[in-house]
Order: C-alpha cells, then structure tokens, then sequence
C-alpha cells in the first residue's frame, strides 16, 4: 500500500452491481447482440448490470481502490476482468460482533486504513456508521452511500473525485 493516497473502499452489491432495472439496450442493438460483459448462465445473475466504463473511471481517481465486499478475492477474479481494473487489494473481514446501528465493515475499514485518508463506497451506510468513524478514525474519511436501485452514477464519481482531489 502507498501510504500517500488516499484509500477507497468499494463496495459491490448495490454499488458495481445495482439492484433496480438496468437501462433499456439501444433500439438498434440486435435481440441477439452479446453485451462486452455478458456471462455465461452460471455466473452472478446482476452481472449483466455492471457498467465497465466504472472501471476506467475508478482508475483516474486519486487513491489507492481497495475491495470492501463480501465477494472477497471473487470480486478480483470476476470484477476486475469485467471493469479492465487490475487485482486490487481486499479488505478480509474479521469475524465482527454486531453494533447496533453500525455497519458490520465500519470497524474493519477503520482498523485497514490506519489513519489515512479514505473514501468509503456503499449502498449500506448510515448515520452511525458516520458517527463512530468521525470519533475513532484519525485522519479524513468520506462515507459515500449510492443509491442500492441506480449504483454508481456520474453525480457520485464527480463527490468522490472532488473529495479526493481536496486530500491531495
């Protein structure tokens, strides 16, 4: 890890992958037409929805991207190919006790960034879990929540950079 960039946490579920209607294919695009991304039957059955152009514009921001999902090192094997992104790191989850409010990953995600800047990337996060991370982490820290129905949208990229290119 390079201790001078700022660390993004990323998310899958909701986030790479959302949960509501993908868009409409072009008009002109064939019945048939296999999309870039398209995987065969046995593979995740919302795969279909990631959206590659997230890949390039994940790497032109300013930080270190980190896996933080439960798809662990799958999300390097799957993801990454799909997004034309390079291994990245994956946070791997200790066994957490419930907190309430708090987000299961709040406190490993603390724990990862030992005090450097990060962005965390989710459809899950709440009030809490900004809270907690603004009294225990050490350094600055934006908690990012994306609408689980739309994921990742030109308005969230334009956040994050903003947020990034402030801690550079």
């Amino acid at each position: 890890m390079s201790a001078s960039r700022p660390l993004l946490f990323l998310d899958v579920d909701g986030t790479l992958i959302p949960f509501g209607t993908p868009p409409a294919a072009p008009p002109d695009m064939p019945r048939n037409h296999t999309r870039v991304h398209d995987r065969p039957d046995d593979a995740h059955p919302l795969l279909h929805r990631v959206e590659p152009e997230h890949g390039r514009l994940l790497s032109a921001l300013p930080c270190e991207l980190v896996w933080a999902t439960t798809w662990m090192s799958d999300a390097n094997d799957v993801l990454a190919p799909l997004l034309g992104l390079p291994a990245l790191p994956v946070v791997d989850w200790a066994d957490s006790d419930e907190d309430g409010a708090l987000h299961w990953k709040t406190r490993g995600l603390v724990e990862w960034a030992q005090g450097r800047p990060f962005v965390w990337v989710d459809d899950e996060i709440s009030p809490a879990d900004r809270v907690w991370v603004s009294a225990q982490h050490h350094g600055p820290a934006l908690l990012h929540r994306v609408d689980p129905r739309r994921g990742l949208t030109e308005r969230d990229f334009t956040v994050i950079r903003d947020w990034l290119v402030e801690q550079v």
